[in-house]
């Protein structure tokens, strides 16, 4: 089964950059590949850290899409360190679902929620979130609830680098367990910026 699922999520990502007239890099594959073991394999919980530039946020936004294309029930929430860079993950994602084959049926013809930090595709009625929406970490987050909440770059030096930072950092994402679905998925990005980086730990809370 989760042989199946990694396959699946390969077709997406090679089929995404053939749209862009590109191959896969093999450490792209090898994202994937961790990204869809941390989706199947409980408790689903993952940590990616990956040198700058290689393109860790690009494959995530592609395996976001392709979690809903394959299921599009399900609810993602994106939280990083200030809100302009949250809503570039989600620009991505709305990007790809607008253009990749194997996403058509679900861009929705009256685009309601479709914007720079939300978007909602077609799927079944009576689902209150957005399918994708973001937030700052220190945003407003009360009341949300999620299947997938993606982490991307909480830890930068403004929101790091003092230990009263951390400390309201990771007492900020001990709210998320509230938040995330009984069987849902966490998933952190990004890159330590201190000693005491909050990503000792996070991938195991």
């Amino acid at each position: 089964m989760k042989y199946a699922m990694i396959t699946a999520f390969y077709r997406f990502l090679d089929e995404w950059n053939a749209c862009l007239g590109q191959t896969t890099p093999l450490h792209h594959r090898q994202i994937m590949r961790f990204l869809v073991e941390t989706l199947c394999t409980p408790p689903r919980r993952g940590l990616l850290m990956a040198f700058r530039h290689s393109g860790k946020s690009t494959v995530v936004g592609i395996f976001a899409a392709c979690v809903l294309a394959r299921d599009p029930k399900t609810r993602i929430l994106i939280l990083s360190a200030e809100s302009t860079l949250a809503c570039r993950m989600v620009g991505h994602i709305r990007n790809i679902i607008e253009n990749h084959p194997m996403c058509r049926d679900l861009v929705p013809s009256n685009k309601k929620e479709w914007s720079s930090d939300r978007i909602t595709i077609n799927r079944p009625i009576g689902i209150r979130e957005p399918s994708v929406v973001c937030q700052g970490i220190h945003g407003n987050i009360t009341g949300m609830r999620a299947d997938l909440i993606i982490c991307d770059d909480i830890e930068v030096p403004n929101t790091s680098n003092t230990s009263q930072k951390r400390a309201d950092l990771r007492e900020r994402l001990r709210e998320l367990d509230f938040i995330l679905s009984p069987a849902g998925t966490m998933i952190y990005i990004g890159t330590p910026h201190t000693r005491d980086t909050i990503y000792r730990t996070c991938d195991a809370d």
